[in-house]
């Protein structure tokens, strides 16, 4: 377990403007200058690892989402482990559904099930804002507890999912390769959809603001499958309310926003107010570099499957994708998606010290 930093406040929060005392990836965010790339890894505290399997043996996934100590205690763990420069909160894009009026389940082999899915419009009037943030409380919890356990040099990332992702969740009620129910009900129901959508934007808003206040570093939002948009369907339907959710931030905040799947949607998504694009590995991370403004930084985009190779093979396309964004203010190595539960973690190991011993 790492060392418990002391309870100062980040730099960052607390306004200090030397660098030694902002975290690297931060400073990265920021698009300042840093000594050196840094990186962690989606999924970083996973079923890969035995200390993460251990603790599942004894708990289910909902009932460890909303247990701080056994969050920070695995995260922590697979810093230590990994040596990243990042821990993201452990918990799920899904819980602040269970407030809004949604069932939420965790089926084995399953994933997460929506026992209430919204189908029609008399569904939205069972559906209730968040504004009392007080069924949240664990989720902030966690973000204490995890800064309390991670060295102050790393960052401490919140996390949230985006409008679409949650809504696509709550209208198929499981996850789907194509959100058919969803994609179906934007375009038949336009007032409900956007009346949902903007529920949820206003309430994921909130627990952003108050995952903030109770310590963390910077926010991730994941639009994990906006990709099964067309371009129009997303200019439409998904970017008036994922602009309204970055407004009511509170003014500061270095967001890193999360998409997969599709990179035509890239050049809708460039404009957008945030600090950092994170691309999975299906865009070309040239084209990436080539059509985001140089002001915003850049996160990805090994494909996770790499891990699985042998040692040379990973460094050989570590190097590669190092090589292909030196230069670059504000790059954060990452990978396209998680981590495989079949990675072996000397894997992992190797790549984060490759990537933090590169030198052009």
């Amino acid at each position: 377990m790492t060392t418990p930093p002391s309870n100062s406040p980040s730099s960052a929060r607390a306004g200090v403007s030397r660098s030694s005392d902002v975290p690297l990836l931060v400073r990265a965010l920021r698009c300042q200058k840093v000594e050196r790339v840094p990186v962690w890894l989606m999924r970083q505290a996973g079923r890969y690892m035995e200390e993460y399997r251990e603790v599942r043996r004894k708990t289910d996934f909902l009932r460890l989402c909303k247990s701080p100590a056994l969050c920070a205690e695995v995260m922590a763990t697979a810093v230590d482990r990994l040596g990243v420069d990042a821990a993201i909160i452990f918990s799920d894009l899904l819980p602040i559904l269970e407030p809004l009026g949604f069932e939420l389940t965790y089926a084995p082999g399953d994933g997460p099930i929506i026992g209430n899915p919204l189908r029609e419009p008399s569904d939205l009037t069972r559906v209730r804002e968040l504004t009392d943030l007080a069924p949240m409380e664990y989720q902030f919890d966690v973000v204490r507890q995890t800064r309390r356990v991670i060295p102050k040099e790393k960052a401490v990332i919140g996390f949230a999912g985006a409008p679409f992702t949650l809504a696509g969740y709550a209208i198929e009620g499981r996850s789907s390769r194509t959100f058919e129910r969803t994609r179906a009900l934007m375009r038949s129901e336009p007032s409900l959809w956007h009346d949902f959508l903007g529920l949820i934007a206003r309430s994921v808003a909130r627990v952003v603001n108050a995952q903030m206040a109770a310590g963390a570093d910077a926010l991730q939002l994941f639009d994990s499958w906006a990709g099964v948009l067309t371009p129009e369907e997303y200019r439409t339907y998904v970017l008036p309310h994922l602009r309204s959710l970055l407004e009511r931030l509170t003014p500061g905040i270095p967001v890193i926003y999360f998409w997969t799947g599709n990179p035509a949607l890239l050049p809708l998504i460039a404009p957008l107010k945030v600090a950092c694009v994170g691309v999975d590995h299906r865009v070309r991370l040239d084209d990436a570099i080539n059509i985001l403004p140089p002001t915003t930084a850049l996160q990805g985009n090994m494909a996770p499957v790499v891990l699985l190779s042998d040692i040379p093979t990973i460094r050989a396309e570590v190097k590669k994708i190092l090589d292909t964004a030196a230069g670059r203010p504000g790059y954060i190595f990452n990978l396209g998606h998680g981590v495989l539960k079949q990675t072996p973690v000397e894997n992992a190991i190797e790549l984060v010290r490759f990537v933090q011993n590169y030198r052009r």
